[in-house]
């Protein structure tokens, strides 16, 4: 077990907020386990720093506003219209 501040109290706690019922023995494994894990945690402090990678930069072209398609040229092309709409299948 790790020196961890976590303590019985704690697990207690958190298994109460869980609805989970454990019993002192129990209650006592998983304080050793959660101190365990924090210990892990502390170990990934020591890892050295790498050197980050150069922001990102939009290589994307900006948007240009272009002429459309008029009602009639984008429904002439539509197997069925009604009122200036394109008309799909009936979904019940």
């Amino acid at each position: 077990m790790s020196d961890s501040s976590v303590d019985p109290d704690e697990v207690q706690h958190v298994a109460d907020l869980a609805r989970v019922d454990l019993a002192d023995a129990e209650r006592d494994e998983f304080t050793e386990q959660f101190a365990d894990i924090l210990s892990y945690f502390d170990a990934l402090d020591e890892v050295p720093e790498v050197d980050s990678d150069p922001e990102l930069v939009n290589v994307m072209r900006a948007d240009e506003v272009e002429g459309g398609l008029s009602q009639d040229e984008a429904l002439q092309n539509a197997p069925e219209t009604e009122d200036g709409f394109f008309k799909g299948p009936s979904v019940s």
